[in-house]
């Protein structure tokens, strides 16, 4: 699907307005393109190197698409302390990547995310919009390998 930034005129030329305009990018396209930071620089008249200080500032922007299941792992306290770090590294040792990447085949992508308010169940991770609590080796496993049979029967969303 090509890229349109037509929605760039509703927003206005004030710079203030950098953030709005990236946001609505990345829920159009998943990620912030290139194209996306050169439209967005020539619309508010300002250097592609602020574009790029802005999404690298805020962690939530994406610069790569991300997979057909997104995985994020929480990294808010309570799961620090139950161990969100080897969910993450049991996670990353499954699917071939680690946190910010996705996979070749598009199937997985993998990031940190903030607190997903689950803390009397953690460590916990989401999946697109299902979150799993109380994760433990095991059930990292299966749930991964759940994702990978929806993909392969063709049932996925």
């Amino acid at each position: 699907m090509a890229e349109s930034f037509d929605f760039l005129t509703r927003i206005g030329r004030d710079p203030a307005g950098l953030i709005q305009a990236l946001r609505t990018i990345q829920d159009l396209y998943g990620m912030v393109s290139d194209a996306a930071v050169t439209a967005v620089a020539a619309h508010f008249g300002i250097p592609r190197a602020e574009v790029e200080a802005a999404l690298a500032f805020y962690p939530s922007f994406r610069r790569t698409r991300p997979g057909r299941f997104r995985i994020a792992v929480c990294r808010g306290a309570a799961c620090r302390r139950k161990n969100s770090d080897a969910v993450m590294q049991w996670i990353s040792e499954s699917i071939g990547i680690g946190p910010g990447e996705t996979g070749r085949d598009g199937l997985f992508s993998l990031e940190w995310t903030g607190c997903l308010g689950c803390c009397a169940a953690a460590p916990a991770m989401k999946v697109n919009d299902r979150i799993w609590e109380r994760l433990d080796r095991d059930a990292v496993r299966s749930i991964l390998r759940r994702y990978r049979d929806e993909e392969q029967s063709g049932s996925g969303k």
